[in-house]
């Protein structure tokens, strides 16, 4: 990305707009979640994804934790402004913001704003962001729990560590990589893996989402293998405001 973008979020003039991206129980096409996914606007007013700039190996320490906390910050001032108890709320969290006292500093700011249950609040780990100190991120995630968020793996199916992750988080909810999903309506081993993943997860009372559902085939595939939640552009791509349900009403 050009330098003066990156200077101009880390300096806190560049404009961040969260966008959200719906979550679907595939049973009733109702929408049960929404994921929080950060957004930068380039002088043209458009949208760009922040999370290439996050997956940069070479961007320093300091700089991922300032903009990860910038990204937070504003966040849950959208929850705080429009966040309702009728779904959830997942928000993407960076180990290096778990490792900052800035973060817990912030925290309980962000969640007494808040005038829903902070138990709609789900914050998410991800397996690709390469954080290896299970026993820290236990610790974190207990943390967390303490004061009454939920706990997502994220990624899972994208290496082999998010397997141990996840036994070893005990999450409350699990989704499923991309990589799982695509193109699973012609490889019969990733739907016999999303299945039985599901069947673990409804062993182990956790919810079970696949994401990156980006065709009618993967998603009538990915309802075949028993799979309770969906995410993914066939389902609604992210907006800046609340995405409208794909099922004419909820009952």
């Amino acid at each position: 990305m050009p330098k003066g973008i990156l200077e101009s979020l880390l300096s806190g003039e560049g404009t961040i707009v969260p966008h959200v991206q719906p979550m679907y129980r595939l049973q009733d096409n109702r929408m049960v979640a929404q994921e929080y996914l950060a957004r930068h606007l380039d002088k043209a007013g458009i949208a760009h994804p922040v999370g290439p700039i996050l997956q940069n190996p070479t961007l320093p320490p300091e700089d991922r934790l300032t903009l990860d906390l910038r990204f937070l910050d504003a966040t849950f001032a959208a929850l705080a402004q429009r966040g309702t108890g009728n779904h959830l709320h997942f928000v993407n969290l960076e180990p290096v913001s778990l490792e900052a006292p800035g973060f817990w500093a912030r925290l309980p700011r962000w969640l007494e704003a808040l005038s829903f249950p902070v138990e709609c609040v789900v914050m998410e780990f991800t397996e690709s962001q390469g954080m290896h100190d299970l026993e820290a991120l236990q610790t974190y995630a207990k943390r967390l729990r303490d004061v009454g968020l939920r706990v997502a793996v994220d990624d899972l199916g994208a290496g082999v560590a998010s397997l141990t992750q996840m036994a070893r988080l005990a999450p409350d909810y699990i989704k499923a990589d991309r990589s799982l999903v695509e193109q699973v309506h012609r490889r019969p081993y990733q739907a016999a893996l999303l299945n039985a993943l599901s069947h673990f997860a409804r062993h182990m009372c956790i919810g079970f989402i696949a994401e990156g559902i980006e065709t009618m085939e993967e998603l009538e595939a990915v309802m075949d293998a028993d799979v309770p939640w969906g995410q993914g552009f066939i389902l609604g791509q992210p907006w800046p405001t609340r995405p409208k349900p794909i099922a004419a009403s909820e009952s």
